[in-house]
Order: C-alpha cells, then structure tokens, then sequence
C-alpha cells in the first residue's frame, strides 16, 4: 500500500505542477538534477545554425568555376580577406570576416532523405530511412541532460524558431531521454513590434503578484502533503517548482531574451528581419548564461516554399540563392563578428550547416508554383537535389583556428577528395567543445541504451585546437 500512496501523491504532484505553470520546466529541472554527470565544462557554447532544407555548397562555399556549365552555376568567386580562400560574391560581408571562420568542405554521409539526413546530421542515427519521430536524441538534449545546473536561472538550451520538424517528420528532439529535454522554445518573428517571449520575466507587478500568490497557495497544500510523504519526493521537487517561478518572475531572465536592450546600430547590424534578430537573441542568450542556442532559417525569408530544399519543381535554385543571400550574408556575419567583438570567441562556438549539401549537376524540371523565387506552374527552371555525399559546414569561435579551409572535394563538388569527415565526427567535435569527452560519454547509457555516435566519430583536430 505505502508504493501505491507514493504513486498517487506523485502524480498529484506532476498534475499540480502542471497547471501551477503552464509549462513542463519544473519536471525538466528536475529530470536534469537526477541526469547530473561531472566533468563538464560550464563555460563554453554553441549556437547552432541550422539551414533546413540542405543549402547549395557549389554556389555558396565550395565553388567550382572551371567545371562544366552543366555543374558550375552563374555565381562567381570572390576573394576574402584570407589569401587563397573564396566564396560567392552572394556573401560580400562573409567575405570580409573569413579570418573569423574555418570552412569544413568535406562532410559525407549516405542519409539521403531530409529526415533522415537530418537525424543523422544532429543525432548520429544510423537509419537512412526516413522516419517519423527520432529513436536516438539529438546532439543538443544530450548536452541539455549532461549540462544541468541547479543554480542557473535560464534553461541551458533555447530554441529560437526551433530545430523541431520538417513537414510531417520530426527531425530532431530527446527522443527517450524523454520530453524533459525539449529545449526552452521562442517561436515568432523577433523582429516584429508585437513580439514578446511567453511565461519569462512577467513585467506587470500584478501578474507577478497573481503567481507568487498560486506559488503561496500550491506551496502551503504541499506542505501538508509533505508531512506524511516519507520519501523525501515533495521536499526536493519544491526547489524544481522555485526555479520555474524564477525563470517566469526574474527581471535577468526577461532581459536575456528583450532584444530592445540593444541599440538600434546592433539591430540593424545584424537586419531588422527574422533571421537577424534571431542571431541577436542568440548572442544575448549565450551571452547571459545559456548553452545550446539553435535556430532555424527557413519561412518567407527562403522563397516560395520556405526552405532550402532547391530543387526545380520548388525553386528556381539560383534565384532563390540569390534572393536570400542579402539576408543570411548579413545575419551570419553580423553574429561572428559580434562574437569575437564581445571577447566571447573562446567559449562560444558558431556553427552553420543543413543535413546535405545538393546535387553537383544541375537538374531541369517543371515548377510546381509560382512565388518569389519560382517560375509559374509548368515554367521548367533550373534545381539541384538532395546529395548527402558532400556538404559544407561553416565554424566560428570555439577557440578553434579560423581562416582555414579543411577538406575539399573533386572537380565537380562530388565527392571529398581529402580530411573526409562524417556526421560522427562533426558531433564528437561538438561534444569536445562542450567539455566531454567522447570515449566517456560512449560509456555513459541513457534510459537503458546507447547512442550510436558514441565510438564511432573522433573530434576533427583542425576544430579542436589540437590540429
């Protein structure tokens, strides 16, 4: 009977938090304090980049001028302000800063689908079919689960315009770490005048009055609960619910995400648009404490269907490169420069990459619809597919040496030729940058099981300082 009553008051509990909230915080607080494992290092981060959809490596970073016309695209190279490095003079402010990022030219897997490519890419799932929830969690919960902190008083991973989908396939999430890890997720346009962050930093003094009244009331009837609760569960789940109440009453906490905080220079620095006040809200975030950011670049800033998937019956891939350039150009170099500018270039790292890069060989077809970026249903116009043997991934900060190139691939863009790396390898590096180290972590077994990654890849040495 007494496992039964325990049973009972703990679900009461979860019910009672639930609704105390709003939110699943408290839970994932807690999960995180029974996940807590040692030796890891608290001052470093990511920010992830993720360009959904797969984004071009032949007409962006790794150009191939003297191939065929039928490989080589419209776009010239231009020089950079590395000697030797060039990239297309679609990203004139890239261009200016190479010295503040290496480019690794020669990732390859064999996950052709998007969720597959991008489960694989962000979690090390070895399927290369496609599925329709992850069975492995992503790179980010993990570290979300290793990089828990009693006394931090925002969520260690944020989710701006979260990592979460494509279309009806779930492309990233804790899978059964379980939903606890879900990262913190800020969803809308950052730039628009009505944009606000839910259930963080409450400004009205009447709403903060209201909560810390249901906090009283809620605490006062566990007390009660608490007195013949023999195992020690209310106790230690009151300092889950207070740090819920911190993150939805602290003035730091609202602060970290009010991207009004900064000068309208900084704002238009990065674009006043989507995707440049969503690199700004990472750096604050980064900047505050927080240590996974990922967000997403897709929507209307994309084209006609809102991504990087520029195949011809979506897009016409030159056009839509080129209309969202201006935009990515601007974001991306605004957010490295700031790091390095802000001294944060050693604890934070950047990093830019889709699931795949596309197809060398340019491909005609029928366009499904007219739109921005899209000739008229039936106009045939130029696209490139899905190719998970080579793509390029783009690092900043880190402590890692920039200005380099690290890879290359053949005279079409193909294959890599040379430093090929995996998705294995991409994430062990992440993790080594986080402070953990892979062989550890292969030891290491959640809810049971083990991540495939763990003991395939090694850290890409040119990404680690050890190069």
């Amino acid at each position: 009977m007494l496992g039964s009553s325990n049973k009972s008051r703990r679900q009461l509990l979860r019910a009672g938090l639930t609704g105390f909230t709003g939110l699943t915080l408290p839970g994932l607080l807690r999960a995180r304090a029974e996940a807590a494992i040692s030796g890891k290092n608290a001052d470093t981060a990511i920010i992830l980049v993720w360009l959904r959809g797969g984004q071009s490596h032949l007409d962006t970073f790794d150009m191939k001028p003297l191939a065929p016309v039928e490989y080589r695209g419209p776009f010239s190279p231009i020089d950079t302000n590395v000697p030797g490095i060039q990239i297309t003079e679609l990203y004139p402010q890239l261009a200016k800063c190479a010295d503040r990022f290496t480019l690794l030219r020669s990732v390859a897997h064999n996950a052709g689908g998007h969720p597959s490519g991008s489960l694989r890419v962000l979690g090390g799932d070895p399927a290369t079919a496609d599925k329709k929830i992850p069975t492995e969690p992503d790179w980010m919960s993990i570290a979300s689960y290793l990089r828990y902190d009693p006394k931090q008083q925002l969520p260690n991973y944020v989710a701006i315009n979260p990592v979460d989908r494509y279309d009806s396939f779930q492309i990233a999430g804790p899978a059964y770490l379980g939903p606890s890890y879900e990262p913190f997720k800020v969803t809308g346009n950052p730039d628009a005048p009505e944009f606000v962050v839910p259930n963080v930093g409450l400004s009205e003094e009447s709403g903060k009055q209201r909560l810390r009244q249901r906090s009283d009331l809620k605490r006062n009837l566990d007390r009660m609960r608490r007195d013949t609760d023999q195992t020690g569960l209310m106790r230690a789940l009151d300092s889950f619910d207070a740090q819920a109440l911190q993150l939805l009453s602290s003035p730091d906490a609202a602060q970290a995400f009010d991207l009004s905080q900064e000068s309208d220079a900084v704002r238009e620095r990065y674009g006043r648009n989507q995707w440049g006040q969503q690199c700004l809200m990472a750096r604050r975030l980064v900047e505050a404490g927080v240590d996974i950011v990922a967000t997403e670049f897709d929507g209307s800033l994309c084209g006609r269907v809102a991504n990087w998937d520029d195949h011809a019956v979506n897009h016409h891939v030159f056009e839509a490169n080129q209309f969202r350039a201006p935009y990515y150009d601007q974001a991306i170099s605004a957010l490295i420069s700031d790091i390095y500018d802000r001294g944060l270039d050693r604890r934070v790292m950047v990093v830019v990459t889709g699931e795949f890069g596309r197809t060398p060989r340019i491909s005609h077809v029928a366009s499904s619809g007219g739109g921005v970026a899209s000739g008229k249903k039936g106009t045939v116009q130029p696209g490139r597919d899905h190719w998970p043997r080579a793509n390029t991934m783009l690092f900043a900060g880190g402590g890692i040496e920039t200005g380099q190139i690290i890879g290359a691939t053949d005279k079409h863009g193909e294959d890599p030729v040379s430093r090929r790396v995996t998705p294995y390898d991409f994430l062990t590096t992440i993790f080594h940058h986080l402070g953990f180290n892979h062989v550890q972590l292969g030891l290491k077994s959640f809810a049971g099981r083990r991540n495939p990654l763990f003991g395939k890849g090694d850290p890409i040495p040119e990404l680690t300082g050890s190069g």
